[in-house]
């Protein structure tokens, strides 16, 4: 459905699988609208790999609507999912309610799910490639666990207390707790609301309350927010961040 999960069904399949993604690189996958070459790239594939939680709702109608009769797989099927924080819109009435995090991915050990998820699947529609996909998951397996401990010796290094975070959408719930670090956003999990200037002005002041020292932002969303952000708190801009 979208470019972190090529990836891994690139990681896991090698030179055995084709893979087309439906929401690129630097593309929104809240925002999505499908178009007729989407449905047609569905309806000629033999797996269709799915987030889930949530996260990509178009995508089971995308199928319906292209007569799709492959397999499906929900890459993130085991994981533990957190729930996002209610938020309030302008109306002070609730938008969000016991809503799953869809973003499960930001937790290197979920990752570990996933590819599994995948190379079943991957062995389900290609039983000759079985081998070759457990192969290549176990291999993988072992440099997320890698990367794991290099991201948390990195942390061990800064105060829990300093491990604050301004970035623009709230999607790292998964890393933060994962790594101990508080995320702090202008704005709630989705990306086609802009925040108020009331919000701004709050952050603002919770950024010089809180004495954080750099904000993020992500890489398909508009740098423009945080550029003022940055320069009315008197804060570093860091660089982009990649969460979808």
């Amino acid at each position: 459905s979208f470019s972190i999960l090529g990836d891994l069904v690139r990681v896991v399949g090698s030179e055995r699988v084709s893979v087309t993604t439906l929401v690129g690189p630097n593309e929104d996958a809240h925002a999505f609208a499908p178009k007729p070459a989407d449905a047609r790239a569905i309806a000629q594939t033999k797996l269709l790999v799915t987030n889930g939680l949530g996260f990509e709702p178009w995508a089971q109608k995308l199928a319906k609507s292209a007569g799709y009769r492959g397999e499906t797989v929900l890459a993130s099927q085991g994981v533990k999912p957190r729930v996002m924080a209610e938020e309030k819109g302008h109306d002070d009435k609730s938008r969000h309610h016991d809503e799953a995090d869809p973003h499960a991915w930001q937790n290197p050990g979920n990752v570990v799910l996933y590819v599994r998820n995948i190379a079943a699947a991957l062995s389900q529609v290609d039983p000759a490639g079985s081998a070759v996909y457990q192969a290549n998951t176990d291999a993988y397996i072992k440099e997320l666990q890698t990367l794991d401990a290099w991201a948390k010796a990195q942390f061990a290094a800064i105060p829990v207390a300093k491990r604050k975070v301004i970035t623009s959408h709230d999607a790292f719930g998964y890393f933060a707790a994962h790594y101990q670090i508080s995320f702090l956003a202008p704005q709630g999990v989705s990306t086609d609301a802009e925040p108020s200037a009331k919000q701004v002005a709050q952050l603002i002041k919770q950024i010089q309350r809180e004495k954080i020292r750099a904000v993020f932002v992500e890489n398909m969303s508009n740098p423009k927010l945080l550029a003022q952000l940055s320069k009315d708190a008197g804060v570093t801009a860091g660089p982009a961040l990649y969460v979808d």
